[in-house]
């Protein structure tokens, strides 16, 4: 096929940077990739639009009936139109099904801009238990605070919640990533100079009423409350009898408390202050991450349907899928002809400067020390590989570029030249880099991440600024055909050594039955509703959700020395 590429000219002094394509979008094989994906990615939208709906249509009556708004009506009037970006939509997903479920954990957070400055959004959603703090609403709540921390987002909180969910108590109350860690973080965040703004827009209870005493502005709507106790608990502590408004309502907090700095009559008056206060505010120190002005790829993001293939009997390029992602899709690869099944190099999306480290899925031929050739299986870490995307690494943090990781990634090489090799020291030092990298890191979970490559590709526990997933992600310790295999080997050999023997077709339904199980818990949805991943993006928009992320990440300007501690050699 033709090159579709941008040919250098004659006389430019740029390097022949841009990558070339050599996709057949006519062919059977793209043709069937295109059509999975196109589908996974609509069932994954579409489920997604089903969260949205909260508690549903009589519980959006129920607070319309209130005078008040549902959390995402009071959401769109308060940011700039179409800029709300959800993180943590597949919160509680599946969970909580015996209390009738917790649609996105009844809270909803996002990147937004307000008068174009960009804020983090953490809405209760009323719709759903009353906005009760169920255990991974607590986690999903400090999950965009730590965010905001972390990228110094200024956090606005629209407050409208009945307290913790009682009959799970002790699953919110008393951990460090429960419910106390939220006033915790509203703390830090001040000493850190993050901006706080706090509107109580319905009920706002018990331990959950410091919250908004933590920010630096308080608003309060005519008709919500705020308060220790609720007037029954007040009556039988210390048999008081008080009327909820004369208790905690606006206008006593406005009037004779001052705990409130703004008393609004409705969602929109409230909603406006915020966006008039917002409007007001100084601006901070630039961040060190170079940017220029952002030049869209040569190639059409809609090709990465027909480019991404599962299936391990069919390797498709990483480069295919960078070339749809970069500006100009040009990039400048880092020991291109080591280490093949990692590729490193620097670029720029969204105008940002970029260092990416993509497994490579495609076989490689690589020669060893000795002399001797061999193939290379794509998605593997090689020790080669390894080292390679050590040093890479390295050089991000010594020249202040953030890291971008693409992970497909079965793992480490394993067997005996692998450990002659040396794979675990190498595997260590690459650990160690990520480990200790000051620059942003963003994740974007684009096929497997299996094991310890999950780890040394930048996994949740390695701190990046954000973990995205395409709806073809998997994450887990091994993919479902091996560990169904491997688990259904031990469970016959126990049954085996209890007298028990089964047949063939037995061993194939109990095969089907555990990988079924394990297959159900690889899904990018699995991890997304547990906190693991905070958005699962439609591929074709990798390059928005990316530079979303490094535009977060531009608002901190503070970067730690980088140091490494001990590395093997």
């Amino acid at each position: 096929m033709a090159d579709r590429s941008e040919a250098p000219t004659e006389a430019s002094t740029e390097p022949s940077n841009v990558l070339t394509t050599k996709v057949d979008p006519t062919s059977a094989r793209y043709e069937a990739n295109m059509r999975f994906l196109a589908d996974l990615t609509s069932q994954v939208r579409n489920e997604g639009e089903t969260i949205c709906e909260g508690g549903g249509a009589r519980s959006i009556e129920n607070q319309h009936s209130k005078g008040r708004l549902t959390a995402r009506e009071r959401i769109e009037l308060l940011v700039d139109a179409g800029t709300f970006f959800e993180l943590g939509i597949y919160a509680a997903h599946g969970m909580y099904e015996e209390w009738g479920g917790a649609p996105a954990a009844d809270v909803i957070t996002g990147l937004a801009r307000i008068h174009t400055r960009m804020v983090m959004i953490i809405a209760n959603d009323a719709t759903v238990k009353a906005g009760a703090f169920f255990p991974m609403t607590a986690k999903k709540v400090i999950r965009a605070q730590n965010i905001a921390i972390e990228n110094r987002i200024p956090t606005i909180y629209l407050v409208d919640s009945a307290g913790v969910f009682l009959p799970l108590q002790e699953d919110v109350f008393p951990d460090t990533d429960d419910f106390g860690r939220v006033f915790r973080n509203n703390a830090v965040m001040s000493a850190l100079g993050i901006p706080q703004i706090a509107a109580i827009m319905g009920m706002c209870v018990a331990g959950g009423g410091y919250l908004p005493v933590m920010c630096d502005h308080v608003l309060m709507t005519d008709g919500s409350g705020l308060f220790l106790a609720g007037p029954a608990l007040v009556q039988a502590a210390i048999g008081q009898k008080v009327s909820a408004e004369d208790l905690g309502g606006a206008a006593m907090h406005a009037g004779i408390s001052g705990t409130v700095d703004f008393r609004e009559p409705d969602d929109p008056a409230c909603l406006g202050r915020i966006r008039s206060i917002v409007e007001k505010w100084g601006y901070r120190r630039q961040s060190p991450w170079d940017r220029k002005k952002p030049v869209e790829p040569v190639l059409a993001a809609e090709e990465i349907y027909g480019i991404y293939d599962s299936s391990p009997a069919r390797p498709y390029d990483m480069k295919e899928i960078l070339a749809r992602v970069l500006d100009g899709s040009r990039f400048d690869e880092y020991k291109a002809e080591y280490g093949k099944t990692l590729i490193c190099g620097y670029g720029r999306i969204g105008g940002f400067a970029v260092g990416i480290v993509a497994n490579q899925k495609l076989h490689a031929q690589q020669t060893d020390h000795e002399g001797h050739k061999r193939v290379e299986f794509g998605g593997v870490i090689y020790t080669e590989s390894a080292e390679k995307a050590a040093r890479f690494i390295m050089d991000c943090n010594q020249n202040l570029i953030p890291l971008l990781f693409f992970h497909d990634v079965n793992g480490f090489m394993v067997g005996r030249d692998a450990e002659w090799s040396g794979i675990i020291k190498a595997g260590a030092k690459m650990v160690n880099a990520v480990s200790n990298s000051v620059v942003p890191k963003i994740t974007v979970i684009v096929g497997g991440s299996f094991g310890a490559g999950h780890y040394a590709m930048c996994g949740k526990a390695f701190d990046p600024r954000f973990v995205f997933a395409w709806p073809t992600a998997r994450y887990a310790v091994m993919s479902g055909d091996s560990a169904a295999g491997t688990l259904v080997e031990i469970k016959v050999k126990q049954l085996e050594r209890g007298g028990t023997k089964l047949g063939e077709e037995d061993k194939k339904e109990l095969y089907e039955s555990v990988k079924r199980t394990y297959d159900e818990q690889t899904d990018p949805r699995y991890g997304a509703a547990r906190l693991w991943i905070d958005k699962i993006i439609d591929p074709i928009e990798t390059r928005d959700a990316i530079t979303q992320a490094l535009e977060a990440a531009a608002l901190n300007p503070d970067v730690a020395e980088f140091k490494v501690g001990v590395l093997q050699t």
